[in-house]
């Protein structure tokens, strides 16, 4: 990657491990500086280390994203770091928890949204100010598959990620006369320490829902993130990029 972000600050929320991680590494090399936000803070500290001693920049953050204020704080921080605010990656989610909708547990359900969709809300009430105040910029949020189709075992996440979908157009249109393009990421199932765990043929059948064969990795994802926030996709805004092997084809 070249230097196409240099001169940037970019804030990634989720960005302690997994697509947030490989992200805010990708920005960083990139040229961008990095505000690292993880609500656990040794991860974010790692990551953190790792673009510094790369000879990139960047300062990580402890965060519940759920919370508008440590949110809010987080933009700040970008801006007082590096001078203001140019690219965001709303990324943080949880799984929640699963099971028909009538045996769902009402505060876990509450938890999902709190995290999945509402910190995708406080994140760009926080960052389109910042941008605006730096001159434009870019914004991605983190959906997934789900948040194209359904899945009757995951009610809570399901209605966070169409509810990201549907805030990511929405926003879009709001700000794209004023410079600040806003999409959305659909990610598949994807590789992570936990899924290779599993029993080899938990993990075949897992890989077996992609006609692809296998699952994504947090790079494969990065990568068109770092796309949408780059120059190179300056035309595209309210957009939703399904990176799935086939899953939703089907």
């Amino acid at each position: 990657m070249g230097n196409e972000f240099a001169g940037k600050c970019a804030l990634v929320t989720g960005a302690g491990s997994g697509i947030g991680q490989a992200t805010a590494l990708l920005l960083a090399a990139g040229g961008a500086s990095v505000v690292v936000v993880d609500v656990d803070e040794k991860a974010a500290e790692v990551v953190g280390q790792e673009v510094t001693s790369g000879g990139g920049r960047a300062v990580p953050f402890t965060a519940d994203v759920s919370d508008p204020e440590q949110v809010r704080a987080a933009v700040d921080l970008a801006v007082s770091a590096f001078g203001g605010l140019h690219l965001a990656v709303n990324n943080a989610g949880i799984a929640g928890p699963l099971g028909l909708l009538a045996d769902i547990d009402i505060a876990g359900y509450r938890r999902v949204l709190d995290i999945n969709l509402n910190a995708v809300f406080y994140g760009m009430y926080y960052e389109i100010p910042a941008m605006l105040a730096s001159g434009g910029g870019a914004i991605v949020n983190t959906s997934s598959i789900l948040g194209v189709v359904g899945d009757p075992g995951a009610v809570p996440y399901v209605t966070a990620k169409h509810g990201v979908a549907g805030m990511t157009k929405a926003a879009a249109l709001g700000y794209a006369d004023q410079g600040i393009r806003v999409n959305s990421v659909h990610p598949g199932y994807i590789e992570t320490p936990l899924l290779k765990a599993l029993p080899e043929e938990a993990y075949a059948a897992l890989a077996g829902k992609h006609p692809i064969g296998r699952l994504g990795t947090a790079v494969e994802v990065a990568s068109t993130i770092a796309f949408l926030l780059s120059d190179a996709a300056s035309f595209t805004t309210g957009s939703q990029y399904v990176l799935d092997g086939g899953y939703t084809a089907q």
